[in-house]
């Protein structure tokens, strides 16, 4: 009785330094990423790097998952697990890249992201039909909310928004992950 508690407390640690070893992995990746955002405000190759590297971000959940299913779970891995794992891998990801995050408002941008959008509102806006410029009131209210927050506001409007978009991910990775025990 006592070491069935014990495998299933060992398994719970595991699961957990697992996913958290993987939401390192992920979460670095997300920081690489995030380097191009900010460069990409100066140059679109930077930037459509950055969009296809957020592009790519359920593919290497993905084989995170699956890596985990095969060295670490033997082969099986049901779903509930696997969309256990895969949230758990996001969130710690959405944790370490909200540390990059921090730094980068707090003592790097100094309003450059949004000074920018702004200059390409008002090019827009130069040129813009009646239809158009109702869209481009609602941008720039849009804009000047971004602008009255906080560097720590931003990082935690990310986590979230991290947090629900990688947990949407999780369901259609864990069915694609998911795999029973073989029955002969």
């Amino acid at each position: 009785m006592l070491y069935s508690i014990y495998i299933m407390i060992d398994k719970k640690r595991n699961f957990q330094e697992d996913a958290m070893r993987y939401g390192t992995l992920m979460g670095i990746f997300w920081t690489v990423k995030f380097v191009f955002f900010p460069l990409g405000m100066q140059s679109p190759l930077l930037l459509m790097a950055f969009f296809l590297l957020t592009l790519i971000v359920p593919v290497v959940g993905f084989f995170f998952a699956r890596q985990y299913r095969d060295r670490e779970c033997g082969g099986v891995l049901t779903f509930g697990r696997a969309f256990l794992f895969t949230s758990f891998m996001y969130l710690f990801a959405a944790l370490f890249v909200t540390i990059a995050h921090y730094i980068y408002f707090q003592f790097m941008d100094h309003g450059m992201i949004v000074n920018t959008y702004q200059g390409m509102l008002d090019q827009m806006s130069a040129v813009a039909t009646d239809d158009m410029k109702v869209s481009l009131d609602q941008f720039q209210q849009a804009l000047d909310i971004i602008a009255s927050l906080s560097p720590l506001e931003i990082c935690i409007q990310l986590i979230t928004q991290n947090v629900f978009y990688c947990t949407l991910i999780a369901l259609p990775t864990a069915l694609l992950v998911m795999r029973k025990p073989k029955t002969f």
